[in-house]
């Protein structure tokens, strides 16, 4: 029991962080000049990564963990959702921040890193509900 609390939690911080990330950072992007938004994204995304990037390793390490002691539709499911957020964070969002930091981003871009970031915030907090409710043994 103690290893889904465990995952409970990383998962209920990653769906904090990417509300917070949909709804208040990525749309005040759009707010910046070039040059501002440049040295604001360079600051932004190592200080967010230092906290996402143990939670994102944490939540994958935890479910691996737990497809192989105790197999269920949860358990396999929850990974493959886990392995499609890392997969669209390194396939859709890393590039996007790579223009971005580069100083080659257009306003088109900035919004579809918020229309796409959808994708990521829906996953999450569908992951996040589908924990909570294992854990309550629904």
């Amino acid at each position: 029991m103690q290893i889904d609390i465990i995952r409970l939690l990383l998962d209920f911080g990653l769906v904090v962080l990417i509300w917070i990330i949909q709804r208040i950072v990525y749309p005040s992007f759009l707010h910046y000049s070039t040059g501002n938004l440049v040295t604001w994204h360079r600051i932004y995304t190592s200080r967010f990564s230092a906290i996402v990037i143990p939670l994102m390793f944490g939540q994958l390490g935890v479910s691996i963990y737990q497809v192989l002691t105790q197999t269920s539709f949860y358990t396999v499911s929850s990974l493959v959702v886990i392995i499609l957020i890392w997969i669209s964070t390194f396939w859709i969002f890393v590039p996007i921040h790579s223009i971005i930091s580069n100083e080659n981003s257009s306003e088109s871009d900035l919004v579809s890193l918020v229309n796409k970031n959808w994708m990521r915030t829906i996953l999450w907090t569908l992951l996040f509900i589908y924990s909570f409710i294992d854990v309550l043994d629904f």
